[in-house]
């Protein structure tokens, strides 16, 4: 099995642009999101006890079930030396991580909460023609809905938020680094050669003002196109927010990981 990392943490902070860095590296592989983690809820779930047969597995067989996924799903036909596989679920999964791959790291990207929340719903504005699947294609909402709808616990913020804590705090937080996406568009050069300190790997020389990624027929099928659209050059935006005042207070604070004290696993932020 090549060596997996995983590429984790907020919606709109950065995952997208790390990985079409990433993929500059001819060794690695890297993409905006895999099936995985579904796939391997879907086996877990198979194989528990829900299942009446489940007594006929054993621990051990699960760990080569699960591991195989990945085996199977990364073939032949990837050729680089390193993968690189994304989800924001992936948080979430460190105990079944650290089951099946010990020496695993993950890169969880990070940004000021109130600008997920403006760039999603920049996102929406831009595309105001196309009702999108983030918020059930509906078309009476208003952006106090659409926050709401994001936010809570199972919503594409919330729970993403709420897996970035589980991890931050749980007992395989030193598998985990903070990739702040402030440092990561204003110190492109810093940032990745973080990322490679962290993961092991011998340094690369990054072209960050030719960046290219493509994932406009994803976005077409999801009713936002440009979505995961990423600049030629990187380059921190310069920008007045879009949200109304008290929902940008809302959630300004919520930035947990600048907060030293808190930081009670020594994770890295970066």
């Amino acid at each position: 099995m090549k060596p997996v990392h995983f590429i984790s943490g907020l919606p709109r902070s950065g995952s997208t642009l790390l990985a079409a860095l990433l993929r500059q590296n001819p060794r690695f592989h890297a993409h905006m999101s895999s099936p995985l983690t579904g796939m391997i809820d879907v086996m877990l779930g198979e194989m528990s006890d829900r299942n009446e047969l489940a007594a006929f597995i054993t621990d051990a067989q699960r760990q080569r079930v699960l591991r195989g996924l990945f085996a199977s799903y990364y073939g032949e036909e990837f050729t680089a030396d390193v993968i690189f596989d994304t989800s924001r679920r992936w948080c979430s999964k460190l105990s079944v991580l650290n089951a099946l791959f010990p020496d695993f790291k993950i890169i969880a990207c990070v940004r000021n909460v109130s600008w997920i929340i403006d760039s999603l719903e920049r996102a929406v504005q831009r595309n105001a023609l196309r009702p999108s699947f983030m918020f059930n294609f509906q078309t009476g909402s208003t952006v106090y809905n659409r926050v709401e709808g994001v936010a809570f616990g199972e919503g594409l913020v919330g729970y993403s938020y709420n897996a970035l804590k589980d991890a931050f705090y749980g007992e395989h937080a030193h598998h985990l680094m903070l990739l702040q996406y402030e440092t990561l568009v204003r110190d492109p050069a810093m940032a990745m050669a973080a990322v490679y300190d962290f993961v092991g790997e011998a340094p690369f020389q990054h072209d960050f003002d030719n960046v290219h990624f493509d994932a406009d027929e994803f976005d077409e099928r999801t009713g936002m196109p440009g979505l995961h659209a990423v600049g030629r050059k990187v380059s921190a935006p310069d920008r007045v927010t879009v949200l109304p005042p008290d929902i940008f207070r809302r959630f300004e604070n919520d930035a947990f990981w600048r907060n030293a004290p808190s930081n009670v696993r020594a994770v890295r932020v970066v």
